[in-house]
């Protein structure tokens, strides 16, 4: 196995709407900032992925066009995921085991605001049973909090407590869309009111991937990937325990996060009840610092809310604020696909 480590991050300021730009527009800024933090320069990028929805945007193949953002010269080796940015991040990972390349550049991007995302995001359910009832995400989500009510595992007091942690934390994110004290708002669908919920809006990110001792060259303290691995629940939701998430407790045991603690976590937790399935399945306890950049609560651009967990971690590292760190990234309803990594610094380098 290489040694791969995340050696630089920059994302967008995240805004409700961004009606006068495109998604071109929305990425170019960030990919200048992630190449300028670096030195590299586009023809000395050995592999190029990205993570986007059509869905989204509302035509095929929509990622094309932001390869614009990228450069049309020179000819790169590209590729892309039709997932959150983590799982793109995760096949340039790959990429880079193969030897087929020793750096790699990762973005992801998401416009919500065009469209109704609680009926798009409709779209990922089972097509033949569950798709055409039109249950959207907020509903799904408070199916699965209500679930953990009636378990004992919390209660609408302690979700609102979740809330305010995560927005708390995220006054001193300059990048985060909600911040302070949000209030909880009414019912959206019993038991999760608007402040359980993340907030829609737009934004992009990326990161670059470096090898041995080009990350050290390229970072004063690179943040080593030191395990990642992603698992998958059963499709149909009826036949799941939403009170747990065995996928992310097998994808965080793949990746080594039980090896020894982590000091950082940053999870991908859209809303408040998801956190506190996510904290049981990956043991974390209250040493561990949750969301310190106030997680998908404060900002959550679909499709690229799961490499921006990746990125605060690495960032955390970078600036020695953190020495091993646990990022999380979910796809699909009810924290069906979980990626987990595990994220390391050093204490020197070359």
């Amino acid at each position: 196995m290489r040694d791969v480590a995340i050696v630089a991050f920059a994302q967008t300021a995240h805004r409700r709407r961004t009606d006068e730009l495109s998604e071109v527009e929305l990425l170019m800024p960030v990919l200048h900032e992630v190449l300028g933090a670096t030195g590299l320069r586009a023809n000395e990028i050995g592999f190029t992925c990205s993570g986007s929805a059509d869905y989204l945007a509302g035509r095929a193949f929509s990622f094309t066009m932001a390869l614009d953002g990228v450069g049309a010269h020179p000819p790169i080796s590209e590729s892309h995921v039709e997932m959150d940015g983590a799982w793109a991040l995760y096949e340039a990972w790959v990429k880079i085991q193969t030897g087929e390349a020793d750096t790699a550049l990762v973005y992801s991007y998401g416009k919500s605001s065009p469209g109704r995302v609680r009926d798009v995001l409709t779209r990922q359910l089972d097509p033949y049973y569950l798709a055409p009832l039109w249950p959207d995400s907020v509903a799904l989500a408070a199916l699965q909090a209500q679930a953990l009510i009636d378990a004992g595992a919390t209660d609408e007091p302690a979700l609102a407590e979740v809330a305010a942690r995560n927005r708390t934390a995220a006054v001193g994110n300059p990048h985060a869309q909600l911040t302070g004290d949000v209030p909880a708002g009414d019912y959206l669908v019993r038991p999760l009111r608007t402040g359980d919920c993340p907030p829609i809006g737009d934004g992009a990110a990326a990161v670059v991937l470096a090898a041995g001792d080009t990350a050290r060259a390229l970072c004063a303290r690179p943040a080593w990937i030191r395990g990642i691995d992603h698992r998958i629940e059963a499709h149909g939701l009826g036949v799941r325990d939403l009170t747990d998430s065995p996928s992310a407790r097998l994808a965080a045991q793949r990746a080594g996060a039980f090896e020894r603690p982590v000091d950082t976590a940053e999870l991908h937790a859209p809303f408040t009840s998801q956190e506190v399935v996510l904290r049981k399945a990956l043991g974390l306890g209250d040493d561990v610092r949750v969301n310190p950049s106030g997680g998908a609560l404060a900002a959550n651009p679909v499709m690229a809310a799961g490499l921006i967990r990746l990125g605060e971690a690495a960032a955390r590292i970078h600036r020695g604020e953190s020495d091993r760190a646990l990022a999380h990234a979910t796809s699909g309803p009810c924290l069906q696909q979980n990626l987990v990594a595990v994220l390391e610094g050093e204490s020197t380098h070359a």
